[in-house]
């Protein structure tokens, strides 16, 4: 089932069912960050797969999930918890284990505060739970522009920097990752890039939401993160009962690319200690 009708909307997942032996085992469920898709999750899905189902799921208009009408207001993070939960009530899944990074984690957190009764954990990394800063969404904004007339090509160097760190950047991995990435971006509905990215500037804040989450909780966030620096992550950690925060060195904002092995161990740790 690689596309989940959801409303108006066409959703893309990737899901790799129970393991053998293990029909009961629990799912985890991954939201990816903004202009990425499920894939960003490769990783962690590849070492979880055995114990858990793993479903990553594109957003409207991102990866293989298409465009929709309706501009950026059908976008807007409210809408994109819709089209979860109507996923997750067509994949047959009460309580799952949930894992957002960035805009996959502003979905999260309205997930776990407004429907505690579908979330075992949650793991929010490289993600806040304020509004955008006036600044960065006044320059995403323009670059959203460029990028609907033109393409990626002319943005690569300022995107760049803001979706990775620096470690990462000038790593040997980089270059075979930036290439498929921005490749992903040559090839999608600008349109639908664009009302995503405005989805992700125009958004509320969930901040006040934060001490209804029940669920145990684990903030991470790369040590280079700038798109959402770590004196954001400790607000969302400080605002969730018992949250724990990690600091992962070296990393950016696409911690799971840029620090697999890191990220990958937090989280099979995380899951591990919260099996129910």
């Amino acid at each position: 089932m690689p596309v989940v009708r959801v409303g108006d909307a066409e959703v893309h997942i990737t899901d790799t069912g129970t393991p053998p032996g293990r029909p009961d085992a629990p799912a985890v469920v991954f939201g990816h960050g903004l202009l990425f898709s499920g894939r960003m999750f490769e990783p962690q899905v590849a070492a979880l797969r055995e114990r858990y189902r793993c479903v990553a799921v594109d957003w409207r208009g991102q990866g293989q999930s298409p465009a929709v009408a309706g501009g950026p207001p059908a976008y807007d993070m409210d809408t994109l918890l819709g089209d979860l939960l109507g996923l997750l009530d067509q994949l047959g899944l009460d309580a799952v284990h949930y894992v957002g990074l960035s805009m996959g984690g502003f979905v999260g957190m309205r997930l776990a505060a407004r429907h505690p009764d579908r979330v075992r954990t949650l793991t929010v990394l490289d993600s806040s739970a304020g509004p955008e800063d006036r600044r960065k969404a006044l320059r995403y904004r323009l670059m959203a522009r460029v990028y609907r007339l033109v393409g990626i090509a002319p943005l690569r160097r300022p995107v760049r920097r803001v979706m990775f760190g620096r470690t990462f950047l000038a790593s040997a991995r980089a270059a075979e990752v930036l290439r498929a990435w921005e490749d992903v971006l040559r090839h999608n509905d600008r349109a639908g890039t664009v009302a995503a990215i405005r989805g992700v500037t125009d958004r509320t804040a969930v901040a006040p939401e934060l001490s209804r989450i029940a669920a145990p909780t684990l903030v991470v966030v790369g040590e280079e993160d700038v798109a959402t620096p770590v004196a954001k992550a400790r607000a969302v950690a400080a605002g969730i009962p018992g949250a724990r925060l990690v600091v992962v060195e070296g990393a950016g904002h696409s911690s799971t690319i840029e620090a697999p092995e890191a990220v990958t161990g937090l989280l099979r740790d995380f899951l591990d200690a919260h099996p129910g």
